[in-house]
């Protein structure tokens, strides 16, 4: 039976999996690094992770069109099957190509779910509910990424990183079932030839906000996943050992969930626009502030909000989407908002990679993160007040 209230806690958990891949490469690459698995290099795992970034970012391209053309629930389906097989499968790679390969299929899994998740849940809430909806199931993906590195520290030790790539893949055995009975498609959702859903998003009116938001997400997501790749082996150039540094990518996602229960509340409250702009400015201020190395729990504090603003700046990119976008090409909307920030999402690993290889992660890297999230808080506010069609 398909019910609406089945929407929210199977997107939520759809997105939570989605989290998990987030995290899962950054707790691994210190262990496969320092054990010189495949032997691997800092320059090789960039590679194996630039790959995976890529089927993400034409997997968001081609399945948040796809969404707009055959429906959210099959879509959605489809994304959460085959990213869980592909991430199952990595626990048995023989070969880093082989690794890469899984990670490049899985990505086209991943890159579909989030647009899609967003689009289905918007298109059930109430619109002045919206910023709310999205930041909510946006906690989804960083409890996957917070239960992802509390795992990596409990069960790398024992039972080695395949067994992470196995526990990540299981819940999709029961997931995958009950998302085919119970969720149902979108009540806006009418098919429609792709050309005229791509064209939708450049009509006159719209082609500014599309293009402020492909910039705003390419540096929203480089930061995301250049933080999560790379953090612990920053953290760890800076002299901190392996399980603080560790602790610290757990403690960044923290903050996140933290941020985005409240960026939600305060962008339905006083405008998604301005709020955008404000988290951005201050992920940018936070990032700054982490080049300074302090003792104890201090980092932790500065690690946490950081956290804070920087991941739930990307996802009021996403709340945006859904405010200018109609029901008709919301999901393409998404799909390529997520699949061209997919670039920056590329670029981040790059960048920490290169940083890390160049001996000066520890403090430039920050500096060079705080530089993004403010062009970000350009990009957002690039878009101008007027630009509203579905709000």
């Amino acid at each position: 039976m398909s019910t609406n209230r089945w929407v929210l806690p199977l997107s939520w958990a759809a997105v939570l999996l989605d989290g998990f891949d987030l995290v899962v490469l950054g707790t691994v690459l210190p262990v496969l690094l320092q054990d010189e698995v495949w032997g691997l290099t800092p320059a090789s795992a960039s590679i194996v992770s630039t790959v995976g970034l890529v089927g993400m970012m034409l997997g968001a391209l081609a399945i948040g069109t796809v969404t707009d053309v055959i429906g959210r629930r099959k879509a959605l389906v489809l994304a959460v099957a085959s990213f869980s097989l592909f991430t199952l499968l990595c626990a048995f790679s023989p070969s880093v190509l082989a690794f890469g390969l899984l990670r490049f299929l899985a990505g086209i899994g991943l890159g579909g779910c989030l647009p899609t998740a967003i689009a289905l849940v918007n298109e059930f809430s109430h619109v002045d509910r919206r910023g709310r909806s999205t930041t909510f199931i946006m906690t989804g993906y960083h409890v996957g990424a917070v239960f992802t590195a509390l795992l990596g520290i409990v069960v790398i030790p024992s039972f080695g990183w395949r067994a992470l790539f196995v526990i990540g893949a299981a819940p999709a055995l029961v997931l995958v079932p009950l998302m085919w009975r119970t969720l149902p498609e979108s009540r806006a959702f009418e098919p429609a030839p792709v050309k005229d859903v791509i064209g939708s998003i450049f009509k006159p009116g719209l082609v500014r906000a599309t293009l402020a938001f492909w910039v705003a997400s390419f540096m929203g997501l480089l930061l995301v996943y250049g933080l999560n790749t790379w953090l612990p082996q920053i953290m760890r150039a800076a002299g901190y050992p392996l399980g603080a540094a560790l602790s610290l990518l757990l403690t960044l996602n923290i903050g996140a969930v933290i941020g985005l229960l409240v960026a939600g509340y305060v962008a339905d409250r006083f405008g998604v626009r301005r709020s955008t702009t404000a988290w951005f400015a201050l992920a940018a201020v936070a990032l700054a502030l982490l080049s300074v190395k302090l003792p104890g729990v201090g980092v932790y504090a500065a690690v946490l909000v950081a956290g804070c603003f920087v991941f739930s700046a990307q996802v009021l990119v996403y709340a945006y989407v859904g405010r200018v976008y109609s029901d008709a090409n919301r999901a393409t909307g998404l799909g390529w908002t997520a699949g061209v920030g997919r670039v920056g999402a590329i670029c981040g690993p790059l960048l920490g990679g290169a940083l890390l290889t160049a001996g000066v992660a520890y403090p430039w890297g920050f500096y060079a993160f705080a530089l993004v999230a403010a062009l970000g808080a350009g990009a957002v506010f690039a878009i101008g007040s007027r630009t509203r069609v579905d709000a």
